[in-house]
């Protein structure tokens, strides 16, 4: 499998790179993402061979089917990762919450959030990359909350690698930001930024992109990679999880096999999206994907009206922080796969330039064929958890969103996956207040929920109370880059 470029070739890089390339070095021509080639197909063939598979079976298959440059032990070893989840026969279950609606549960690892699904085997897979070509890397995360305690989480003690991460202050969760700050590791550095969660990206981005900071690291014998969705390594593992769910709706009884699905996906830099969508065109049986959004709605407003407008906006900072995000960078993504390598890059340069673009009649039309999209405000969100925490089940606020979503976009009775992208325990001061009780901080919120529901607190979450605050400075976003080099 070949990865090509989603603004077209400049005549410096190479027209096309192996997966082993575009995962060490993933900023392609003019600031562009790198994209497969081709994708497997997921025929009835494939899925029937998988219904009665582990987990790590369907995923090694599935790697195969993309012809990944990464040898059969190394993936072997990446998936066992697996292993450390909470069930290792299921590291993704499924909840029913309506007779037609099933929660696939993501927060099953380490950190509690989806990006572990992702980022455990990809950060294995990126070591041994490193070792084998006897290569040291610099690993830039930048995070709204959950990628960087995985990014850190699955990098600790890994030889050849260092981590910089990046949060911005004050726009997470307690407990996102304790997951970070208190990582000892040696070669792991955690950065609070002055400023917003487009502030970090837009930093590391423009990094990873820099001629100058890669020279710098050259002098260091140093290269330069990314833990962020702008790297194909963690795309493809987060499309593995949606032929799961679709299976487990097979062997749940609630489809039959070649039934067509919805799924609901909160997204913010909407690579579970583009996950779901590279599954739904390589033949999984999907209805449509529903993109639920918070009141940085930027998203609603790019599916629905067909727009993108920067101008005018200000980030807000809400209850599910994991999305409040207003430069999404998995929608380039899409519309190369959509519209082509020339418009993707007229378009991204009118968003750069103008702060905005806008699509034709015909490519809003394409778009939305695929995809619809709503919001939901804090308020919504919280009733929303206490209606289901009623019934039994505890959701964080940003499955909460997704609810909106299933209740008013779909278009035909037809059975739906909702993703759990975090475990309510991130978040436990907003379903604390969701349900009845606005208490101040998470030990005491973590504490009363457990009390007054049915849900138990894993612990990993409880030890983050009790360890030493490592890291502690945050800087400027002009800063950042000279903290890094302090670093190395």
């Amino acid at each position: 499998m070949q990865f090509i470029e989603t603004r077209g070739n400049d005549g410096q890089k190479p027209a096309s790179v192996t997966f082993s390339e575009a995962i060490l070095s993933p900023s392609a021509s003019f600031g562009g993402l790198y994209v497969p080639e081709s994708l497997p197909t997921l025929d009835r063939d494939f899925l029937e061979k998988h219904l009665d598979s582990h987990y790590k079976a369907l995923a090694l298959d599935f790697l195969h089917a993309f012809e990944i440059d990464i040898e059969e032990e190394v993936l072997k070893a990446a998936l066992d990762r697996y292993d450390a989840f909470d069930d290792p026969a299921m590291p993704v279950p499924l909840a029913e919450i309506e007779e037609d609606c099933c929660v696939a549960e993501l927060y099953h690892g380490p950190t509690r959030a989806f990006k572990d699904m992702a980022l455990q085997p990809f950060g294995y897979i990126l070591s041994k990359l490193a070792q084998k070509r006897g290569e040291n890397y610099l690993i830039m995360a930048a995070t709204s909350g959950d990628t960087g305690p995985a990014t850190l989480e699955t990098f600790k003690n890994q030889p050849n690698v260092k981590v910089a991460c990046l949060y911005p202050e004050g726009g997470t969760s307690d407990v996102q930001r304790l997951q970070m700050v208190t990582e000892d590791a040696p070669n792991l550095k955690v950065i609070g930024v002055k400023g917003n969660f487009d502030d970090t990206q837009n930093t590391l981005k423009a990094l990873l992109a820099s001629e100058d900071f890669k020279a710098e690291l050259d002098a260091k014998n140093i290269k330069l990679s990314a833990a962020n969705s702008v790297n194909f390594g963690r795309i493809i593992f987060q499309i593995i999880y949606h032929i799961h769910s679709y299976l487990e709706m097979v062997r749940s009884g609630k489809i039959t096999m070649g039934e067509k699905i919805y799924l609901v996906v909160p997204s913010g830099n909407f690579g579970n999206a583009l996950g779901g969508y590279y599954a739904k065109k390589a033949g999984l049986p999907i209805e449509k994907i529903l993109i639920s959004s918070n009141v940085n709605n930027i998203l609603t407003d790019w599916i629905e009206k067909g727009e993108y407008d920067l101008n005018g906006r200000e980030l807000v900072l809400t209850e599910s922080p994991a999305m409040d995000i207003l430069k999404s960078s998995n929608i380039e993504r899409i519309m190369y796969d959509m519209f082509g390598a020339e418009r993707t890059k007229e378009l991204m340069e009118s968003l750069a330039d103008e702060g905005k673009f806008v699509l034709t009649k015909e490519e809003h039309a394409k778009l939305k064929e695929v995809f619809s999209a709503s919001w939901s405000d804090d308020t919504e969100c919280e009733n929303e958890i206490a209606k289901y925490a009623e019934k039994g089940y505890i959701m964080d606020p940003h499955t909460a969103t997704c609810i909106k979503a299933y209740e008013t976009l779909r278009e035909k009775a037809v059975p739906t996956v909702i993703y759990s992208t975090a475990e309510w325990t991130k978040f436990s001061p907003t379903v604390a207040k969701a349900l009845g009780n606005p208490v101040e901080g998470d030990i005491e919120a973590l504490k009363w929920v457990t009390e007054h529901t049915n849900v138990s607190v894993p612990p990993m979450i409880e030890a983050l109370f009790s360890k030493p605050i490592v890291h502690t400075v945050v800087v400027e976003k002009d800063e950042i880059k000279g903290e890094m080099l302090n670093f190395l």
